[in-house]
């Protein structure tokens, strides 16, 4: 199991990104949460199996709103991150 903090820049607030990142993580059956940042980014907390988690980070770093557009993806992996049991969007 993998468990990731991403810190995502670019045009990924007002454009639905935080939803569709949530539907990304649902459809691979990774557990976590997303929210907007002040500075205009997104975090992401995530957590699954290393085939899905690769999957998702991917998708990510591609964008999963078609409006949305990533310029730079902060990633870290964080063994000690909290196992989350569904995917939340939060503020």
């Amino acid at each position: 199991m993998r468990k990731v903090r991403m810190n995502v820049q670019g045009r990924v607030q007002g454009v639905g990104f935080r939803y569709m990142t949530k539907l990304a993580a649902d459809e691979l059956g990774i557990a976590g949460t997303v929210r907007n940042e002040d500075d205009g980014s997104v975090s992401i907390e995530a957590f699954g199996t290393d085939e899905k988690m690769a999957e998702f980070i991917q998708r990510v770093k591609d964008s999963p709103s078609p409006a949305g557009r990533v310029t730079y993806v902060d990633l870290q992996d964080d063994p000690l991150l909290e196992e989350y049991s569904s995917f939340k969007v939060t503020n």
